[in-house]
């Protein structure tokens, strides 16, 4: 296989398995877990720190108009503060509170617990590969930019 092509096929068998393991740790959430969104907020906010609306939005792909809704829910739970911006005081930071936290470690912990039972018949070499796998799956979903849609004709390209 060429390179490209190879890429693609990894790729393809990379989002299936990507999307089947979320699949499967979205159920080990309890029912009353929080929603995807506020989980997603929470989590920007103990990986990053103190953070505004926009960049926790841009950091997860969303318009902040969307996630206006979220933020006010969080705060109105006591799970996020709300703070004026020490740079720009027309603008708020947002923190996670010690109870925000606290939910979030709750939640991920569920999902934590049933991947390493459910990796329990793994050996140490498999186990090392799946580490070096979701580093490497973590770099690529930070840092890579986005992609044209297939069908959009590129620079150079001949028909």
């Amino acid at each position: 296989m060429r390179d490209a092509e190879t890429r693609r096929h990894v790729a393809a068998e990379t989002r299936r398995a990507v999307t089947g393991l979320a699949r499967r740790l979205r159920a080990e959430r309890p029912s009353d877990a929080l929603s995807s969104n506020k989980v997603s907020v929470l989590g920007h906010l103990y990986r990053h720190g103190p953070s505004t609306p926009t960049q926790i939005a841009i950091a997860e792909h969303q318009q902040p108009q969307s996630l206006t809704r979220v933020f006010a829910e969080l705060e109105d739970q006591g799970l996020i503060a709300r703070r004026p911006s020490p740079i720009d005081r027309r603008a708020s930071m947002l923190d996670l509170t010690p109870e925000g936290r606290e939910v979030l470690i709750r939640d991920m912990g569920a999902r934590d617990t049933w991947l390493a039972t459910a990796m329990e018949g793994l050996n140490e070499t498999e186990i090392q590969v799946i580490g070096l796998a979701a580093a490497l799956l973590t770099e690529l979903a930070e840092t890579a930019s986005p992609c044209p849609h297939p069908d959009a004709p590129t620079m150079g390209a001949t028909p």
